[in-house]
Formats: structure tokens, C-alpha cells, sequence
């Protein structure tokens, strides 16, 4: 007789809030659970899978249905206080905007689910501490997404630094963003609410967060900040076509203060104009070599290969400073960067593997954004307490 080895396959039922914004549909459904799905689970042991089992939750039900129609989920509902009443649904999700999100953890919480968010996770520092020390009385797992992490041009970064490249890392330096176009006679790529403070907008609260996990995981903790955020453009055009006032601020300058004596400062901004390798690139300087990352590419010089430039204005300039530069080749295979992030939180809710980027890891990036619109306000450097 042969023998049979049956797969042994764990049911996690999601419920996905928000799941028909932007990210919701692009990033963790279709990119995301859906791709699990179609490959056959997570794999978390020989013979052994965690298949998810979502629920689209929304306030649009045609939007819901035509989700459910393009990945073949059955299940959907406009009604939160209802699928959070079903046991079988054992992890929440939001993904709605910020200032929705605090009260429907906190029901979840209730509820008795695991707790996978969104960043920001609340609105305030105070709040998104009272959502992850209300996970850890209940004793639920919790995490919130830092995407960024798994891009392959931060893992190369990362890995270029667990290898001593840099030597000594004396600065990292960001550049963030795009043009975004008004929407009077282009359609604007962001949705409105982005550009109006009373709907939780502005590039600080939504930009912040992600420098802090960033600088946090891969260059050393942020102690301190100076930040200053402008709107540089007054007034756009929302999706029905109505001119509005923008009430939030749409670029932000900021410099950080990390462990290491290192200086970081990252600029981000929906009003400029691209002309860098990347959406976004982060360049680090180092006693023995340097790199600049985009969001999948490295590119690295090290101490031994850097030119000897020197000041000339009046003759044409001798170096080709690109051509010093070297590709970081392929050593590994790079996943969607959410993908990899569900992954590895559905095996620490169903097998306990070790997760670390949990609420507490979100509270840190609502502190730096609310530390830098304080900086801004107050026109001054800003420490960060430590939160705990």
C-alpha cells in the first residue's frame, strides 16, 4: 500500500474592512490574499497550510459584490456588528480611512478578534497606545502594515548594512513622491480626502509613519525631529468635479536625529516633479561606502571606487559621477511587499511564530508624525519619548 499524506489546512476567516478604498483593493486583497489564495495557502509546516477565508466589509455594497464577482469570494457585508458576531471570522483588518478606524478596532477587540491594521493606526499617539494595550490585556495578537520593509531595494539596503559595507553610516537621505495632478483638467492619482486636515489628510500623518518603521528596522531609532510641511497648492478638484480647499499640508521636510550619531532627512511631497531612478530613493553615506535604493533597484559605491571631484565652474565637468556606480545584483526572490507582510502575520496568529511589528510598532509612527506637526508648529527640534 502506498501512503497517503493528507495536507492538514487551517481556515483563518478575515474580516476586511475598507477593502474597497485604494489600497484595500490593490495592495491587500487582489495583491494579497487573493495571490494566497490562488497559490494554496500559506505553507507553515511540511504538509500543512493556512488557507484565508475573508469577508469584504464596506458601506458600498456594488462595490463589494463586484469585488466578490472579480476574485470569487462569496462572502461580503455592509453590516460590521454581524460578521464580527461570527466565530468563525478570527482576525480583523482596516484598511478605512484613519479617523474611522480607532472605533471599529475597538469593537473587534471586543469582539475577541486578532487585530491587523492599516497605517496610521489612529489618529493620535494616545489612542493607537490605548489599541495595542487593549490587544495585549485581551491577549490578542496584533500587527499593523510597514510594507516598506519588504521592498527589494530596503532589503538590499538592509542586507548591505548586516554586511559592514558603509563601515560607519553618517547619514540617510530620502526623497519621496510625485506630481499629483489638481483634477481640473487631469484626474488627480490620490483621493481628496488626502488634501483636507478635517478628514485625517496631510503627507506628515500619512508619510511619518512609514520613516519611522523604515529608520527604525534598518538604520537606528529616531530620537528627535525637525520638520516643517507647507501646502503649496490651495485648491483642487474632488471626484464629483467640485473645487474644495485644501486644508492639509501636501510636502513635508524633515530631518531626523537616530542612535548611531547617524542624521537622516527625508523629503516628501505630492508637488514635485520626478527626476531620480524612483518614486522613492534613499541614499546612505558612509565611512567606506555609499548606496542609493530606489524601490526595487541598489545601486553602491564603496570607498576604493569614489572620485576625487574638484571645484571647477568654468570648465564642462570631467567625472561621470552615475558611471562610479554599480548595480547590486539578484541574490534573492522578492515577493509583494504586503503579501509577504500577511504571510507572516496569519503564521503568527495560527502557528505563534514571532511577529514584531505589532500596534505598539504603529503607535511609534502616529508619535513621529504628531512630534513633527508639533515641530512645524512650534519651528523646533522635537525628542521622542519612548513609548512602551
Amino acid at each position: 500500500m502506498h501512503n497517503i499524506k493528507t495536507m492538514k489546512q487551517h481556515k483563518a476567516g478575515i474580516i476586511m474592512n475598507g477593502v474597497t478604498g485604494r489600497m484595500g483593493t490593490n495592495q491587500h486583497l487582489l495583491r494579497s490574499i487573493y495571490e494566497i489564495m490562488k497559490q494554496g495557502g500559506v505553507k507553515c509546516g511540511p504538509g500543512e497550510t493556512i488557507m484565508p477565508d475573508p469577508v469584504l466589509v464596506g458601506r458600498d455594497e456594488n462595490k463589494l459584490r463586484k469585488l466578490c464577482e472579480m476574485t470569487g469570494i462569496t462572502r461580503m457585508s455592509t453590516d460590521l456588528d454581524e460578521v464580527l458576531a461570527d466565530e468563525s471570522n478570527t482576525i480583523y483588518f482596516d484598511a478605512q480611512t484613519t479617523g474611522r478606524r480607532a472605533d471599529a478596532v475597538k469593537k473587534a477587540i471586543k469582539a475577541g478578534k486578532h487585530i491587523y491594521c492599516e497605517k496610521p493606526v489612529a489618529n493620535s499617539t494616545d489612542i493607537a497606545m490605548e489599541l495595542y494595550r487593549l490587544c495585549q490585556a485581551n491577549g490578542l495578537k496584533n500587527g499593523v502594515v510597514q510594507d516598506k520593509l519588504w521592498l527589494p531595494g530596503i532589503v538590499k539596503l538592509k542586507r548591505l548594512k548586516e554586511q559592514g559595507f558603509f563601515g560607519k553610516i553618517l547619514s540617510v537621505r530620502g526623497e519621496f513622491g510625485y506630481w499629483v495632478f489638481e483634477g481640473d483638467t487631469i484626474p488627480a492619482q490620490r483621493p481628496s480626502w488626502n488634501y483636507r486636515k478635517e478628514d485625517d489628510g496631510g503627507i506628515i500623518i500619512d508619510m511619518l509613519c512609514h520613516w519611522r518603521y523604515v529608520l527604525d528596522n534598518v538604520f537606528g531609532s529616531v530620537r528627535s525631529v525637525s520638520c516643517f510641511g507647507a501646502t503649496h497648492i490651495g485648491e483642487r478638484v474632488d471626484e464629483t468635479g467640485k473645487r474644495y480647499r485644501c486644508t492639509a499640508d501636501d510636502s513635508a521636510y524633515a530631518t531626523f536625529q537616530l542612535d548611531g550619531d547617524i542624521v537622516a532627512h527625508f523629503n516628501s511631497s505630492w508637488t514635485v516633479r520626478v527626476r531620480r531612478d524612483d518614486l522613492l530613493t534613499i541614499q546612505v553615506d558612509g565611512t567606506k561606502g555609499s548606496a542609493v535604493a530606489g524601490l526595487r533597484e541598489c545601486f553602491i559605491q564603496h570607498y576604493g571606487s569614489t572620485p576625487k571631484p574638484v571645484w571647477n565652474p568654468d570648465i564642462p565637468q570631467p567625472i561621470d559621477f552615475f558611471g562610479g556606480w554599480s548595480k547590486v545584483p539578484e541574490q534573492e526572490s522578492y515577493d509583494n511587499a504586503f503579501k509577504v507582510e500577511w504571510e507572516l502575520f496569519l503564521k503568527h496568529v495560527v502557528k505563534d511564530e514571532p511577529f514584531r511589528w505589532t500596534l505598539l510598532e504603529g503607535a511609534k509612527g502616529v508619535q513621529l508624525a504628531e512630534k513633527g506637526i508639533e515641530s512645524w508648529k512650534k519651528r523646533c527640534w522635537i525628542d521622542l519619548p519612548e513609548l512602551t
